[in-house]
């Protein structure tokens, strides 16, 4: 794994607010980890703002300070070095935003009940060809940085932008493990009628795409009876339930013990689907399903720390479900994305051999 040329940053001053992400000057082909932004949000059943997710979290990741102390003792404290890049978002995805969100409103409000009208079944039906539109130009824009080598993270947006990404990395590395934080369980089948709706990308995921061998699923506390017969019974799914984890916790299991058993239930190669719902809600506030309950955000990077550190790679992740507050000078639910989304590349740089020394 090449560092990218370290002489054009100096990472003990201010982030540079005209570069790219957490201030960083590196183009795609300088990085290791390219980041796909995807503003759509065209399923979200609740609080809305995740499509400007993305945004927010490239304002914000300026300021973060990059040493990474978690990993300076196992080698890495730089991981800036190796290069990370967002691209620019794709206008193509904005624009299908635009159009779905205009024909799902209508439907999310009468939760999917659409009865005989035939109109909102004609709008229902051009939002289930968006959501597949979208994933063909994901699943291109992952499949050709993959091509290159490329670590791919995406950044959304509703969880359903996740789809396509999964997809080229499931093709790229078969029998792939997904690691899924998240309140919300996502098991549910074509809910409101979107088939490719937010709570329903793991339902896809594992019914969808062949060359997904594992879920493990964490911090899950909102769900419906049948995704609780799924997550339960499904041969693919393992569920650390929310009241499960804490119960265990409450008992005297230290969350390290857990940790390392939710990590062996997963395959060589990793990919890591973080909702950032799947936080303590103070930590996102304005995200668009917050649930009480949840990871503290020292959990949740124990927990990718910790997959880095087993020796299995993390070949892909997304991070979705941010959304800003709309309050001025308010970056809290940016800050705290961007500081997850450097997690999330610190871990996979690390289990993909990127060392400093």
């Amino acid at each position: 794994m090449k560092k990218a040329d370290i002489r054009k940053f100096d990472p003990n001053g201010a982030g540079q607010t005209d570069g790219n992400v957490f201030g960083l000057p590196f183009t795609a082909k300088e990085s290791n980890v390219v980041l796909i932004p995807v503003p759509f949000e065209m399923t979200t059943s609740y609080g809305r703002g995740t499509a400007k997710g993305p945004k927010a979290i490239l304002d914000a990741s300026p300021q973060l300070d990059l040493f990474e102390a978690e990993y300076a003792e196992h080698g890495l404290s730089r991981p800036w070095e190796f290069g990370i890049h967002m691209e620019s978002e794709s206008a193509k995805i904005k624009s299908l935003n635009k159009t779905g969100c205009q024909l799902s409103k209508p439907i999310i409000a009468r939760g999917g009940n659409l009865g005989s009208n035939k109109g909102l079944a004609v709008k229902l039906q051009k939002c289930n060809k968006i959501s597949h539109e979208l994933n063909s130009i994901v699943f291109q824009k992952a499949g050709k940085h993959l091509s290159d080598k490329k670590i791919v993270g995406i950044v959304g947006g509703d969880h359903s932008v996740s789809f396509g990404a999964i997809q080229a990395v499931a093709h790229k590395f078969p029998k792939l493990g997904i690691l899924h934080v998240d309140a919300h369980a996502d098991l549910r089948q074509a809910y409101e009628g979107f088939e490719h709706s937010h709570a329903s990308i793991m339902n896809n995921v594992v019914h969808k795409i062949p060359g997904v061998d594992k879920l493990v699923q964490v911090g899950i506390r909102d769900f419906c009876d049948e995704e609780y017969k799924l997550a339960t019974g499904h041969k693919k799914i393992s569920c650390y339930f929310d009241y499960a984890i804490r119960d265990r916790l409450l008992s005297g299991k230290s969350w390290a013990a857990v940790v390392k058993e939710m990590i062996a239930k997963l395959p060589q190669n990793v990919y890591v689907s973080f909702d950032i719902d799947g936080l303590d809600p103070a930590l996102c506030p304005s995200t668009g399903t917050p649930v009480a309950g949840g990871l503290s955000f020292h959990q949740a990077t124990f927990l990718l720390r910790e997959l880095a550190l087993s020796g299995k790679r993390i070949v892909g992740f997304d991070l979705n479900e941010v959304a800003p507050s709309g309050r001025k000078n308010d970056e809290w639910d940016g800050n705290v994305g961007a500081r997850i989304l450097y997690k999330l590349c610190s871990a996979a740089l690390y289990s993909q051999g990127a060392r400093n020394r």
